[in-house]
């Protein structure tokens, strides 16, 4: 089975439903539900162990929901929007709980807030709202990058024989991952650029012609 686009039907294009309650929407809400709990759990509880499970199982919502809404054409509008964002909210919140919590330190938070930040403002200039992008594949696989070194950065801070492998094999994978990150921002710079003059464009093309066609 692949790990990317898996339950995806050759010859059978995907399709976005105006639909609101799926299966993959619901996932997506519990994985929103997942975040505060997590803050909680290492913040107020220390129970670093549960934080895991917690993480994983946001990770395991971000696969299967994208499964389901391809392999059962439950994909979404409203799904489209809410993936990215539900990823974006954990991965960004739980940088910010393990920085408060003295497991990373800030670089690591600003290597991840810096290309949203940019990214953020240049869609804000162009749309004023979702640029509506396809996730592209690299972002994917940095999404899942960093997925699953988190888990594995909480787990170093448990007192077990493997806490020095665990840390190292942590941030090889959070290396990775803030790799892709930058490198996925980069793509989705030029194309956020690209569709943004297209549009604009296109605007100014469509006013110039109302205007030619009330002058005549």
């Amino acid at each position: 089975m692949r790990f990317i686009g898996a339950g995806a039907r050759p010859g059978r294009p995907q399709i976005d439903h105006d639909r609101v309650f799926t299966i993959p929407n619901a996932l997506t809400v519990l994985r929103f539900m997942g975040v505060p709990l997590f803050i909680w759990l290492v913040l107020a509880q220390k129970e670093y162990g549960i934080a895991v499970v917690v993480l994983a199982v946001m990770a395991g919502t971000d696969w299967i929901d994208g499964y389901v809404a391809r392999r059962f054409d439950q994909a979404s509008k409203l799904g489209r929007v809410m993936d990215p964002l539900a990823d974006r909210l954990a991965l960004i919140t739980v940088a910010v709980t393990l920085v408060i919590a003295g497991v990373v330190h800030w670089l690591y938070l600003a290597a991840l807030l810096v290309p949203d930040a940019v990214l953020l403002v240049l869609t804000l200039f162009y749309f004023r709202g979702h640029p509506d992008l396809p996730v592209s594949r690299v972002g994917k696989v940095r999404t899942g990058l960093l997925l699953l070194g988190t888990p594995l950065l909480v787990l170093s801070r448990l007192d077990t024989p493997f806490e020095g492998p665990l840390f190292i094999a942590a941030w090889i994978v959070l290396g990775l991952g803030l790799a892709g990150h930058w490198v996925a921002a980069y793509n989705y710079f030029w194309a956020i650029l690209r569709k943004g003059r297209m549009q604009s464009h296109n605007g100014a093309h469509h006013n110039g012609a109302q205007h030619d066609g009330g002058s005549a």
